[in-house]
């Protein structure tokens, strides 16, 4: 296949939450965020992707119009892995992680995409579908009252979710999530890389009480391994990480590290479906599980779906359990009484909304 044309196109969705606005960088976040990425080839094919950052992060998309597209548009391709291979090479003084890896993600995803439309199939088909369909956990955002914290629990758990994430950091609020839902519910708590050493230490042992399935990134810098293989062994907690890993090779030292017990690769931000592969078959030859961070909206969650239905381990895919106006395939992956149908259809198997991309669409 040769490539014409690749367009990146920042998408911002307006969202609610159940609870007070959330902040970033000193503002309000009151949108979902998602930059797709548009490859299109001489044939005719379309091919989605997209890169961890959108709007929020302009500089994804300066790396994918600037330094990106002018390297593929006009070449041609059999192989996926092997063009994301060459790029990774050529692209290395941008950074080795960060958006020049955000922006090669949502390459590389639109480009698998592209293969299976090429083929006739689906991704799941052509990776080894196991399933056709997904458990998908609710991932909640940060309230941080415990009230709020178990109002949502119970509204997710109403609405057919089996396994609740959260995003809360102490005791009191996870264990008013364990309160609402009982003790046989799955419950993980993401603490958003906050502690160091001992604190981390000390913190994990607290929340061990509530009983979560794990703790994830307990530890700051992200890149603290030893600290993470600490908790794991002195706060006797299974640990989660790996979405903030700057890349594949990153986070499979993190498994060498003997740092976790469940490996969390990004589609949209470790290299796309590529590097995914590799962390998938490195945490088999570690004995580690896999629990991708995936609670995006757009082409990375559909290509999680697949790249799970896969896998032999019966995995939950993560959705952020929020009020969100839209998202780019509407009614084509929608959570349903706690699942998701993996899409059957040629590549990805989804199709944005040409209106919805044109109603949400920032630049």
């Amino acid at each position: 296949m040769k490539i014409t044309r690749v367009e990146s196109i920042p998408l911002r969705i307006p969202f609610t939450h159940g609870g007070p606005p959330l902040s970033f960088a000193g503002k309000p976040r009151t949108t979902m965020d998602t930059l797709l990425v548009r490859v299109e080839t001489e044939e005719g094919l379309v091919g989605w992707g997209d890169g961890f950052g959108a709007s929020i992060f302009p500089n994804t998309k300066l790396v994918l119009d600037e330094f990106i597209a002018p390297l593929v548009t006009g070449r041609s391709f059999d192989d996926p892995a092997a063009l994301s291979e060459e790029l990774q090479v050529k692209l290395h003084n941008l950074g080795r992680g960060g958006p020049p890896i955000y922006a090669l993600s949502g390459l590389d995803i639109a480009l698998w995409d592209l293969a299976g439309k090429a083929a006739g199939t689906s991704l799941s088909t052509m990776l080894g579908a196991r399933r056709t369909s997904l458990r998908a956990y609710a991932s909640l955002l940060r309230y941080g009252v415990p009230e709020l914290v178990a109002t949502n629990v119970t509204k997710a758990l109403r609405d057919g979710f089996e396994l609740i994430k959260l995003h809360e950091i102490t005791l009191e609020a996870s264990q008013a999530a364990r309160d609402a839902a009982g003790p046989s519910i799955p419950i993980m708590v993401d603490t958003n890389c906050p502690w160091r050493g001992d604190e981390a230490v000390h913190n994990a042992q607290l929340i061990a009480k509530m009983d979560p399935l794990w703790i994830e990134e307990p530890v700051w810098p992200p890149e603290d391994h030893e600290t993470l293989a600490r908790v794991r062994r002195e706060a006797r907690i299974p640990v989660a990480a790996g979405e903030n890993a700057a890349n594949a090779t990153a986070l499979i030292q993190m498994l060498s590290a003997s740092a976790v017990d469940y490996a969390q690769p990004s589609v949209s931000r470790i290299g796309g479906i590529t590097e995914f592969l590799k962390v998938s078959a490195a945490a088999r030859q570690h004995g580690v599980k896999l629990a991708p961070h995936s609670p995006y909206f757009g082409p990375g969650f559909v290509a999680t779906l697949h790249l799970l239905a896969a896998e032999e381990a019966d995995i939950a895919i993560e959705r952020f359990f929020l009020d969100l106006e839209t998202t780019p395939f509407a009614g084509q992956v929608d959570v349903i009484g706690g699942r998701v149908a993996v899409p059957t259809g040629p590549g990805l198997g989804v199709e944005p909304d040409p209106a919805l991309i044109a109603r949400y669409r920032t630049a």
